[in-house]
């Protein structure tokens, strides 16, 4: 199937409803609190009134069906795979949060017949009814299955930590991110959030480094969303199976987050930028840009 039939499945299948907003969190190694970002956002949005599904796309890990404590019944496979509906694979956490387990079929995703690939993105069209906002929890590093969700994005969320190997992490994952051939540095917004950090001053010098690499080198422009403290009471949360927002909602970490989510809803209204909604962003994946 070209591009140009898949858009035209999509524009069908397309509700009047505004499309949903999707905001892909990734991070360029591991254990820096990529998961928690997703999860405990997630959280912030639904306490400012935003229905918000989770898409874990770290295939091989569970890490948001183990931080919110529950185990999913079906995944993004079964709808691929074995025909359940887009309703039947989302599984409801903490604040009525939806949660898609990934699974890992997507890469055989282009090899379906039309009817079928018809049926797959009609049903992800529904997501853009049933969600404001869209997080999709991808892998850290910088695997091809990484780099093809961050190319269909149009929003990248980048966890970055102190760490030098956070940072130099970081960098890598962008450099790969503007060498990737289908990259859209015009239609991609690229935002940074500082993790696990002594004060604001440190966050703000931590992105200042990177963005000082990132500017010279890739010209890829980079907003400072903000800064996460290093919390004893987020990890105190972590070792509960229950998002510190929820758990302890005036500790330093959740008042970092209701921030940070408070400032990309504001940021949504002064950038203006199109949403693509879901069935446009899996159609992006699928196809390879072809």
């Amino acid at each position: 199937m070209d591009q140009a039939e898949q858009l035209r499945i999509i524009k069908k299948h397309q509700q009047s409803r505004p499309l949903a907003r999707v905001i892909t969190v990734s991070s360029g190694k591991g254990g820096v609190g990529k998961s928690n970002t997703s999860i405990n956002l997630a959280i912030q949005f639904r306490k400012m009134g935003k229905k918000v599904i989770i898409l874990d796309a770290d295939f091989g890990l569970a890490n948001i069906e183990i931080m919110f404590g529950t185990v999913p019944k079906h995944n993004l496979c079964d709808l691929i795979y074995q025909g359940k509906n887009i309703r039947e694979i989302i599984t409801w956490g903490p604040m009525e949060v939806g949660f898609i387990s990934g699974g890992s079929g997507i890469a055989g995703m282009s090899n379906l017949s039309r009817d079928y690939l018809n049926y797959i993105i009609q049903n992800l069209a529904q997501l853009d009814a049933i969600a404001d906002i869209i997080i999709v929890d991808t892998g850290a590093g910088i695997s091809s299955a990484v780099l093809e969700f961050l190319v269909a994005s149009g929003e990248i969320l980048l966890v970055t930590t102190p760490e030098p190997t956070s940072i130099t992490d970081s960098y890598s994952l962008l450099k790969a991110l503007y060498r990737h051939p289908r990259f859209d540095e015009q239609a991609t917004k690229v935002k940074m959030l500082a993790n696990r950090v002594s004060s604001e001053a440190e966050g703000k010098l931590l992105f200042r480094k990177l963005n000082a690499v990132v500017e010279r080198y890739l010209k890829i422009p980079m907003v400072y969303l903000g800064s996460v403290p290093e919390d004893g009471q987020l990890s105190r949360a972590v070792m509960q199976q229950v998002p510190v927002s929820i758990q302890h909602p005036g500790a330093k970490s959740s008042q970092a987050y209701e921030h940070i989510a408070a400032r990309l809803l504001g940021r949504e209204e002064t950038e203006r930028q199109p949403r693509r909604g879901m069935a446009a962003f899996f159609s992006h994946i699928i196809s390879g840009g072809k």
